[in-house]
């Protein structure tokens, strides 16, 4: 490996931030996943929840959207519902939901300094009523046009970089938040990834 390649290893791994995490609920089209797997590395999040209830687990991610993030990222996949938030509970001290519910807070109201982890759901039917049992907040993406929605993975983008810009301003991003142990697990396995 060229010391080039080893330093750029070290950067990222510096800015890897294990208290953020998302889940994708039933996202199905591989260009959406590809797409917020990208976004996920841009801003330090190394693992991402999969579920998938209503068709077979996911084995390829697609290229051309993610340029390769998966390759980067740790992948955790589920069939149900409660497996993952099992899990996720033990990482993780909130889960937020993103679900057009009346009431709901506005994702600058969010403070994403926190332990969590974001759900996001389904491209036509949203997060289901069984992972909403599970959620501590909810929060929408302000709009004003006719469409009451955006894209999933439009949706995943902006509200992790608001949590990048809250996060940078509290300086989580000054120093190293994973483990010694997984900066030394992820450092080898990226030293033969492409």
């Amino acid at each position: 490996m060229t010391p080039e390649r080893k330093n750029r290893i070290q950067q990222v791994l510096d800015k890897r931030q294990n208290d953020i995490t998302v889940i994708l609920e039933n996202v199905h089209n591989p260009h959406n996943i590809s797409a917020i797997m990208r976004t996920c590395d841009a801003v330090g999040i190394q693992d991402i929840f999969i579920i998938t209830t209503t068709e077979a687990p996911q084995k390829f991610w697609g290229r051309r959207s993610n340029a390769g993030a998966a390759g980067w990222m740790t992948i955790h996949q589920f069939t149900d519902v409660y497996s993952c938030i099992k899990e996720v509970r033990l990482r993780h001290q909130k889960i937020i939901t993103t679900s057009l519910v009346a009431g709901s807070k506005t994702v600058f109201d969010i403070d994403f300094t926190s332990n969590l982890a974001i759900a996001f759901g389904n491209e036509a039917h949203g997060i289901s009523a069984e992972l909403m049992l599970h959620a501590d907040d909810n929060y929408v993406i302000p709009q004003v046009g006719i469409i009451p929605s955006l894209n999933v993975s439009v949706s995943c983008a902006v509200s992790l970089y608001e949590a990048l810009r809250q996060k940078s301003m509290a300086g989580h991003y000054n120093s190293p938040k994973i483990s010694e142990d997984q900066f030394n697990n992820l450092s080898e396995k990226w030293k033969i990834t492409e």
